[in-house]
């Protein structure tokens, strides 16, 4: 096994040599793949005198430069590069390789996924398809022709726009696609297969008519409606909040059900995970729905923040990552509930990127070095990204950030760039200086403010006390403190808020002051009684808060701001559950704030579904010292029985009154009732009652919803097994031939908490309609099982001796995925010594296991090394 090298963000240099331009030619056949690539290449450093090209897992067969056909001693070929002299300002060169795409099962590159060629090229891919400056750095314009049977490949597509198509001799048909913007290679694409589609037409804000399409399997076609609409809102939207217009006369999207990643947002031609485009009423849920609206408008505005302007590197992927994180939420919540929204991306940091950043492989929104670029598709660098990007959109207000955005692409536009050129346009709009601001992208961990307040009553002043305690970095470093927003209130004991003045705190915008000394002491004036304190208001900054002045149960009541509303709910709810653990009873003054909640009908149904939400297992896992999964789980469910024994009949009444078992719109009300039954649903089955139980099951039955279906199944596998069984039948019966259907079924069997999980999961593989060539297929059945702490903590290790099997092997064909998968180790150094040994044991089995990847590697020995 090679020893990994480390790539480090210091040693950046800008490419000796660039490729004005790169003509293609594929000629796709069943055993392989002929591919003639022809670049015009110009020197950039005058002192360069060999051009250094990236590519492996092709042959190479003939060799050119300036027409002049090379033997093998004009050039060096390694396992990963070819080198070729070349001491001159222009040169042309051409090279002709064989690639094969049948044998091609890590997904990178050029590969075939059930009849279906298609590439993934981020983030360097290409290289996989032929030798190339595969760079994010390196930007050229591609024309691409391809050549492929009529049919098996009827449909043939690439970047760009449409040149030209001709019938050839031998069955076969080609097509000439010309992108005329120039791109780096990992935004290059093609697709070639029989595939179905539907059509429409989206006219700008210019007047022109951009052509738009949907690719699929033959059959599906009816489940593209939803991201074609999701599509053309995406477009409008981008035009009225950013004023930016798509550029070419294309749009093509095409569905695969082998993708390592959820999408692609290849020039012309995006290429999505299936699960992020196919969706209908019977086989989507309300949370499928709206994450391929998400997932379509953030490809879709990578167009913009990613493809015209690109990243310098890939040290830079938040650049574009944050960015456009940022600007799907922000679309997301326009198009549904800003709350609700915001609730979600909050939710998902916390239970992914918080994780992240207290564990062994925490790093910078910008790390300064890394071994596999892949492991760096982090919560970090997307979500907290884009928690950064909205820190400054909070300082700046809509119309700055606007004004600063509309600078970074007018003059950046065509570029790759670093995140400094982007600061440098937020810099131009801010009121305050930005330097320190800066930190958020070089900086690790999570940091928490510690929270203290003095009222003066003589005074009628309020002091508020506001210390930074940043953690050390994971090299055991200290950290200096952030320059952030931070939203809060002062409400009064009638439910009013104080308007916020003070002589000495720095206000940016209502309600928002900024923080940036370790010690902050902020003097507010015309306080008039005792307040009660709503903190980090909005979450307006990605920070954990310690306060012991917090009154959780009068700010669920009483706090006009969702977000602490629901801050308050979850973390009364943690205080309860931390005291159960340690062996006393319910809180009832927690019980009873959850009470009013439910009872209350003057909530918004989908909020009150939010406000309702017990913490998980992993939320309360952030707060222990050393992880009790089993503990957290047993006083998880007894708090569930109490709140259902205590309001039961409350409880009865909503579950019946909001159940509509033909109604499977998707508008907001309907949702909204399907989110709040489901959430008591899951209350009342706590009870182990029967007469629920049976009610699950009718439920089930009738629902037309695939959301109630699945609710139903989980309810019924997890509290009532006897009557899961006939229904789970019923499930694959209707849905087998659904692959994306049978990812929810996978997934819902692995994630059981019931004894026996592991047993049937090991069973579950020989299924016919499993396939672990498949990514969303592994990540549905073994992915499921490792993010169950329950099953996956099992105090035998058995489980993680199953995912670590599983990871070895999968690290043999796809070793992106098998990273992935490592991920469930990263809670090691948190474990009781029970657990860190069997951990430890299956760890040190991963590492030592011949032949592990690079991307295995990295995250094993972080985990062991921490």
């Amino acid at each position: 096994m090679s020893i990994p090298q480390t790539i480090y963000f210091n040693d950046y240099t800008p490419s000796d040599y660039g490729i004005d331009s790169c003509q293609l030619e594929f000629i796709i056949e069943n055993s392989s793949t002929r591919v003639d690539n022809v670049m015009e290449v110009i020197r950039q450093n005058p002192h360069a005198t060999h051009i250094q090209l990236n590519g492996e897992m092709q042959d190479l067969e003939l060799l050119w430069v300036n027409d002049v056909l090379c033997d093998e001693s004009m050039y060096t070929l390694t396992d990963d590069s070819l080198t070729i002299a070349l001491d001159m300002e222009v040169a042309r060169i051409r090279v002709i390789t064989r690639i094969y795409p049948d044998e091609n099962t890590a997904l990178e590159g050029l590969y075939r996924s059930g009849g279906i060629w298609c590439t993934q090229n981020e983030p360097e891919g290409f290289r996989r398809i032929t030798y190339f400056l595969d760079r994010p750095d390196v930007m050229t314009r591609f024309t691409t022709k391809i050549i492929a049977s009529a049919k098996e490949c009827p449909v043939i597509l690439g970047n760009g726009n449409l040149a030209g198509t001709a019938t050839l001799e031998n069955g076969k048909h080609v097509a000439i696609w010309e992108d005329p913007i120039p791109k780096p290679a990992y935004l290059f694409a093609l697709v070639a297969g029989d595939l179905g589609s539907i059509h429409d037409v989206f006219v700008t804000m210019s007047g022109k008519k951009v052509a738009l399409a949907i690719y699929c399997d033959k059959g599906n076609e009816n489940k593209c409606h939803h991201a074609m609409r999701s599509l053309k809102k995406s477009m409008t939207w981008d035009e009225e909040v950013y004023g930016r217009e798509y550029d070419l006369d294309i749009y093509n999207i095409v569905a695969v059900d082998s993708f390592n990643m959820g999408a692609m947002e290849n020039k012309g031609l995006n290429i999505f995970n299936s699960h992020y485009v196919l969706a209908d009423e019977q086989t989507a849920t309300d949370m499928d729905f709206m994450g391929i609206e998400s997932v379509i408008a953030h490809e879709y505005f990578h167009n913009w923040t990613g493809n015209r302007i690109t990243c310098r590197n890939w040290f830079e992927l938040t650049l574009k990552e944050g960015l456009t994180v940022f600007r799907d939420q922000c679309f997301s919540a326009d198009m549904n509930s800003q709350l609700i929204q915001r609730l979600d991306d909050v939710r998902s940091l916390r239970e992914r990127q918080y994780v992240e950043d207290a564990g062994p492989t925490a790093h910078p929104i910008k790390p300064d070095h890394y071994i596999e670029i892949n492991n760096f598709y982090t919560a970090t660098v997307y979500e907290k990204g884009a928690e950064v990007i909205r820190m400054l959109h909070t300082l700046l207000g809509e119309e700055g950030f606007r004004r600063a955005t509309d600078l970074y692409f007018e003059n950046f536009d065509g570029q790759a760039v670093g995140t400094e050129e982007f600061l440098w346009a937020m810099q131009q709009e801010s009121p305050i200086d930005l330097t320190q601001f800066e930190r958020w992208y070089s900086q690790e961990r999570t940091p928490t403010l510690r929270i203290k307040s003095h009222y003066d009553s003589t005074a009628q002043t309020l002091t508020l006390t506001i210390a930074q305690v940043i953690p050390k970095n994971t090299h055991n470093l200290e950290q200096l403190p952030y320059a952030m927003p931070f939203g809060l209130g002062l409400i009064k004991a009638n439910g009013e808020e104080f308007e916020l003045k003070s002589s000495n705190a720095r206000i940016i915008r209502k309600g928002v002051v900024w923080i940036e000394d370790q010690l902050n002491e902020l003097v507010f004036e015309n306080i008039t009684e005792v307040s009660k304190l709503s903190l980090n208001r909005h979450f307006s900054a990605p920070v954990r808060i310690e306060c012991d002045e917090i009154d959780h149960s009068f700010l669920m009541a009483h706090d006009s701001d969702g977000f602490v509303r629901y801050e308050a709910a979850q973390q009364f709810a943690i205080k309860a559950l931390q005291s159960m653990i340690q062996g006393n009873e319910p809180d009832d003054a927690y019980v009873t704030a959850y009470g009013k909640i439910l009872e209350d009908t003057t909530i918004d149904r989908m909020y009150k579904a939010q406000l309702l939400e017990l913490p998980t297992i992993s939320m309360m896992m952030q707060f222990q010292e050393i992880i009790d999964v089993d503990s957290s789980h047993k006083v998880l469910e007894t708090l569930k029985r109490t709140i259902a024994h205590r309001f039961s009949s409350s409880i009865v009444q909503e579950v019946q009154s909001l159940y509509e078992p033909t109604n499977s719109s998707i508008d907001a009300v309907s949702m909204g009732k399907r989110a709040l039954k489901n959430r008591l649903m899951s209350l009342w089955m706590s009870l182990g009652d029967e007469v629920c139980a049976s009610l699950c099951k009718r439920y089930y039955d009738e629902s037309t919803s695939m959301t109630d279906r699945l609710a139903m199944l989980d309810l019924l596998e997890n509290y009532a097994p006897h009557l899961a069984k006939p229904a789970f039948e019923n499930f694959y019966a209707r849905h087998s031939d659904n692959t994306l259907v049978m990812n929810k079924y996978f997934a819902l069997l692995a994630s059981s908490r019931r004894e026996g999980t592991l047993q049937r999961v090991i069973a579950l593989q020989e299924d016919k309609a499993f396939d672990e060539k498949v990514p969303n297929l592994v990540r549905a059945l073994i992915g499921s099982f490792a993010r169950n702490l329950v099953a996956f903590h099992d105090l035998s290790g058995s489980g993680y001796d199953f995912v670590a099997d599983k990871i070895i092997e999968v690290d043999g064909f796809n070793p992106q995925i098998a990273s992935g998968l490592a991920g469930a180790f990263k809670s090691y150094e948190k474990l009781s010594p029970l657990q860190k040994g069997n951990m430890g044991s299956a760890l040190e089995r991963i590492k030592n296991h011949p032949g592990l990847s690079n991307n295995v590697n990295e995250i094993v020995s972080k985990v062991l090394n921490y």
